[in-house]
């Protein structure tokens, strides 16, 4: 039946506590998406109430973002998650989880409802270890203040640089402080006293360009991260 079901685009329907709505009209394959992942989609966004289309990627290039990490609305990084390859999916955001009370630009009022149509074309996940465990139940997420320390090395294990050998430890807004997008993917869901190991390829590391003479172009970086300490937002003065 559920074969039936998914062939008939109409696979899947949730509401989200009365407000944010998540229709898949296609299933995907493969892992569903989840809090860390870098995700490519397409995308089309419309008004609700009139239906006018203020924004799309069909036609352009993809769009790239990095799921719980706050670089998208609220609505999309709620919406996103459990999303498969190949599989469209329709948000309908209230404003609350959209742009609110201020609205963006021309073209979103105050208090819109904005719908999307999303087609997720790939999913890529950093390879991470946990090497020591962290304590408590929070882990870091969007917005956290997170004081680390890290060591990097390329993937014959030359070292390229550490925090450690600095006896300084790297202080950074997760999702908001500028870093490669490999790291920050990496470092979502840490405890505090958690060291993890981040394999990040060169894509979401330095790219072509690279950082020479370090770092050669297209490097895969190995990062061992120890979360020395994890606030939230209120916590942060």
């Amino acid at each position: 039946m559920k074969s039936l079901l998914a062939a008939a685009m109409a696979v899947f329907f949730l509401q989200i506590g009365g407000k944010l709505e998540i229709k898949d009209t296609v299933e995907g394959k493969g892992p569903a998406a989840q809090v860390g992942d870098i995700l490519t989609v397409d995308y089309s966004g419309t008004l609700a109430k009139s239906g006018a289309l203020f924004d799309t990627s069909v036609g352009k290039k993809p769009f790239q973002f990095i799921l719980g990490a706050g670089q998208v609305i609220k609505g999309w990084d709620q919406g996103m998650v459990g999303m498969k390859v190949e599989g469209k999916r329709s948000l309908t955001i209230p404003s609350e989880l959209g742009y609110g009370d201020k609205g963006a630009g021309d073209d979103i009022p105050p208090n819109a409802t904005l719908k999307f149509d999303v087609g997720l074309i790939k999913i890529d996940r950093m390879e991470t270890k946990i090497l020591a465990p962290g304590k408590g139940k929070e882990t870091a997420k969007a917005g956290d203040s997170c004081e680390l320390h890290y060591q990097v090395t390329d993937t014959d294990l030359k070292k390229i640089d550490s925090s450690y050998d600095r006896k300084q430890t790297f202080q950074i807004v997760l999702g908001k402080t500028g870093l490669i997008k490999g790291f920050t993917a990496g470092v979502l869901g840490m405890k505090q006293g958690e060291k993890r190991r981040i394999v990040v390829p060169g894509e979401f590391a330095y790219g072509e360009a690279g950082r020479p003479p370090a770092i050669q172009p297209n490097a895969t970086l190995i990062f061992e991260v120890e979360m020395v300490k994890l606030l939230a937002p209120q916590e942060i003065k």
